[in-house]
């Protein structure tokens, strides 16, 4: 059995290899062939973090190795090992998590045919990858350009020593807004209830909104006889992604595509990706590991793809995003009405309804295809769910239909 000291070196070796080899393999783009050489790398990094974990814990880098009182040799060789240890470990970490978004992203934008049979990423082998052929899909979330500059060897400072000033400016400039607090709220408070039942004291703890009538609420569950007190307020969670692997990964590729642009492309992508797809769709496809299924505060990222047009506001992108999610919540159980809208056309049909933008802004911003977008809001003023969901409806009047007989078929649907 290897010593931990071992496992480390392996461990470095093994990475230092993978970024060489990876920069290799982005030369020709050849899709099947990058997806089944990342889900290899990844089926070995995942036994390696397994095996490395184990022995050195959730431990964080020693703070007795920079303390210069400490002069004893044994013990600065004992925090020196420990240190080099869980840097093994960050590493490892940063690595996997580039390699599982590069995966989902490349799961998301592209489908593999093995002739006329559709394959998954994991059906992939070395025996049929180079009869399989990927296919882009029409609708793009992420950006597949970032493919060759994530971390896959996980020494993020080091890939970006290399890189010139700019890069460095962008990628403190990018992780500086992904590590941003949003506003905190708070979304209610969590309840400790002490209450008689068949004379016997019972407590029991809930969750009720901020904006509760406490007293009304408890009376009605538990009678004349409680009382209570509050445990704690459920708050927003302050940061947009709680993954600091997923930060760097995210920094490092933008800041290396485009230095000026970086953070607005970023920005764009993000946006996009919560008006094209669901919160199941975003639970499972995990293009941005941890970060927030939906948002409810304002973040400045979301700011910088509209920062140039006139009139814009602070606050603009979050908004858009924060009555998105709430219209998603509003749909569940409704979505039979309009089943045959694709997700990401129904997130352009949002995006129309509560904003001033045309149809061609729409599908300029989202990147979606006009005619498709037109189609799925003729479909929506069908469904008469533009009544329900937007207060002010006149944008979508010019989708009405025109014919007297039209109308009347139109009224009878909607009851």
């Amino acid at each position: 059995m290897t010593t931990t000291e071992e496992l480390v070196a392996q461990v470095n070796k093994i990475l230092d290899d993978i970024g060489i080899d990876m920069d290799g393999l982005f030369e020709t783009f050849d899709v099947p062939s990058i997806s089944l050489r990342l889900r290899e790398n990844l089926s070995l990094l995942q036994e390696l973090e397994d095996d490395l974990s184990r022995r050195v814990g959730e431990a964080t880098p020693s703070a007795g190795f920079s303390d210069r009182k400490s002069k004893d040799p044994h013990l600065q060789w004992i925090y020196r090992k420990k240190h080099n240890r869980v840097l093994a470990l960050e590493r490892l970490r940063a690595a996997i998590t580039a390699h599982k978004m590069a995966l989902a992203l490349i799961s998301a934008n592209y489908t593999f045919f093995l002739g006329k049979k559709l394959l998954g990423v994991k059906e992939l082998t070395r025996e049929n990858v180079e009869k399989v052929r990927a296919v882009q899909n029409p609708i793009q979330l992420g950006r597949v350009e970032i493919l060759p500059y994530l971390a896959y060897s996980g020494d993020v400072l080091r890939l970006l020593a290399r890189e010139s000033i700019a890069v460095r400016e962008a990628f403190k400039l990018i992780k500086g807004k992904l590590r941003e607090k949003g506003t905190v709220r708070t979304r209610g408070l969590r309840i400790e209830v002490e209450y008689w039942e068949n004379n016997r004291l019972k407590k029991a703890r809930l969750d009720l909104p901020a904006d509760a009538d406490i007293e009304m609420e408890l009376r009605k569950r538990y009678g004349r006889r409680f009382r209570w007190r509050v445990l704690s307020f459920v708050k927003t969670r302050g940061v947009l992604i709680n993954n600091h692997y997923t930060v760097d990964n995210l920094a490092l590729a933008y800041a290396i595509l485009d230095p000026e642009e970086g953070a607005k492309k970023l920005g764009l992508d993000l946006f996009r990706y919560y008006f094209l797809t669901s919160e199941n769709e975003r639970e499972s496809l995990g293009l941005y590991p941890d970060m927030r299924l939906c948002i409810d505060c304002h973040y400045s990222i979301f700011d910088l793809p509209f920062a140039d047009e006139p009139g814009f506001r602070t606050g603009h992108g979050s908004m858009l995003l924060i009555r998105k999610c709430e219209m998603e919540k509003a749909l569940v159980g409704r979505r039979k009405d309009i089943a045959n809208v694709p997700n990401h056309l129904l997130g352009g049909v949002l995006l129309y309804g509560m904003s001033e933008y045309s149809e061609e802004k729409v599908a300029e911003i989202l990147g979606i295809p006009k005619d498709e977008l037109v189609e799925a809001i003729k479909k929506f003023v069908i469904s008469g769910l533009h009544r329900t969901l937007f207060a002010e409806a006149k944008k979508f009047e010019k989708f009405m239909p025109k014919s007297d007989k039209a109308k009347q078929f139109l009224a009878l649907l909607q009851g």
